[in-house]
């Protein structure tokens, strides 16, 4: 049973039962137009295809009754923080009571949790509410486990198929269980974390360490941007250093890097640590959207431009927009007066509109003062230079945030800007 059926339970679940020919898989998610979605093959989050949905062995359910008497249960479901930036256990907890309900005493139902959370959650939180919420007692009536996703949208190399997968549980039978099931999905093995508690801590560390590492590019990108020095032309120096770390600059948005140094940080600070390095990290990058407007800004004269943005998901070649952070840099230009056509050509325009009130403009067209590509997509690397220029007025501004036309020779009556 995998509940949640995003970017980390889909491929989960379409791996579980390729792994388990014999047992029943089914796929639990309380959206009911994703349910209908999946079961006519159609994956939005481009993580599956159609042909590979429709020839797996899956059943996908928005029905507790389907749920019921499960042996083991996964849960994937979003870890977001708040307003405040701390975490926010809603969907989590909501769950595990839901769930409360599917449990077998018989079985001792193994209730695992992949959702990015700060050590200790499971046991002192999720367990508890699975208990509030029934009769069941955790050790006796259902186990608890944690396997934390590893899942990177839009990466079709390291695959849940492909990578080691951590797994922990409460007691030597339950870590055992679920080496075995995890094992048979995964070619790379699993390793056997010590405790619940220290995979959720290595989840938590994995990407404050890559939030930390493009912080500090950040930082060295608004350091040579006073002089005017390209951080690409500086990269490409230092990376023929055999040991220099492959970090690069730009905005951190999505699900795991922009949010989980959150959770480590209100961890610490529960126990009466102050996190310096990992909030520095997070202050930089959620600060990033702003300074690059900025930059914008003072290259077009200090005055309002017809800008034509390229780009609005969290990352590049994935449709989702939730958290992305190219959405700040939008609002600061807006802010100081330039007038922004949004186009991206992955992202759902409903999606867009409901969460920033940005209406895609499907066909751009027009001499813009400022082409400025803010996220790397495949359509947007392939662009040549009279298709720039087609879109372009006399003089125009075309910004690269992230050098992907570097290597492009463009008209000598266009200007050029990047990190």
């Amino acid at each position: 049973m995998i509940v949640g059926l995003g970017y980390v339970g889909l491929p989960l679940a379409v791996a579980l039962a390729k792994a388990h020919p014999g047992d029943e898989v089914i796929g639990f998610d309380i959206d009911r137009g994703r349910i209908d979605q999946l079961v006519a093959g159609h994956d939005r989050t481009r993580e599956v295809e159609t042909g590979t949905l429709q020839s797996t062995r899956l059943t996908f359910t928005t029905s507790d009754a389907d749920c019921a008497g499960a042996d083991i249960v996964i849960v994937t479901v979003p870890t977001p923080v708040d307003a405040a930036n701390r975490p926010d256990l809603g969907p989590l907890l909501a769950a595990s009571r839901r769930l409360a309900g599917w449990i077998n005493p018989a079985k001792r139902t193994i209730v695992v949790f992949e959702s990015t959370v700060y050590p200790g959650a499971t046991e002192e939180e999720c367990g508890p509410a699975i208990e509030a919420a029934s009769k069941f007692k955790r050790g006796r009536d259902f186990r608890l486990g944690y396997s934390p996703e590893r899942i990177n949208p839009g990466d079709k190399v390291h695959r849940v198929e492909k990578i080691v997968k951590v797994v922990a549980g409460e007691d030597d039978e339950t870590l055992d269980e679920l080496a075995e099931l995890y094992g048979a999905v995964t070619e790379a093995g699993v390793f056997r974390a010590a405790s619940i508690r220290a995979a959720e801590a290595a989840k938590a560390i994995e990407n404050a360490q890559r939030d930390i590492n493009i912080a500090f590019m950040n930082e060295v990108a608004q350091i040579l941007a006073m002089t005017g020095t390209s951080v690409w032309d500086v990269l490409d120096a230092a990376r023929t250093k055999w040991n220099f770390l492959p970090f690069e600059p730009g905005l951190v948005g999505g699900h795991c890097i922009g949010v989980d140094p959150y959770y480590l940080s209100f961890h610490a600070e529960t126990l009466g640590h102050h996190p310096r390095v990992i909030l520095s990290g997070r202050g930089i990058n959620d600060g990033m959207g702003r300074w690059i407007a900025e930059r914008l800004h003072a290259q077009l004269g200090l005055q309002p431009k017809r800008i034509l943005f390229l780009g609005i998901t969290f990352k590049e070649d994935v449709p989702d927009v939730r958290n992305s952070r190219a959405i700040d840099v939008v609002r600061r230009l807006e802010e100081l007066g330039h007038h922004v056509t949004v186009a991206d050509p992955l992202a759902d325009p409903t999606e867009v509109a409901r969460e920033y009130g940005v209406t895609l403009v499907a066909e751009p067209g027009g001499d813009y003062d400022c082409l400025f590509a803010a996220v790397g997509h495949a359509a947007y690397r392939a662009m040549g230079a009279d298709e720039i220029a087609g879109l372009t007025k006399e003089g125009a501004l075309v910004a690269d945030l992230k050098g992907i036309w570097r290597r492009l020779t463009l008209p000598a009556h266009i200007r050029r800007w990047s990190l």
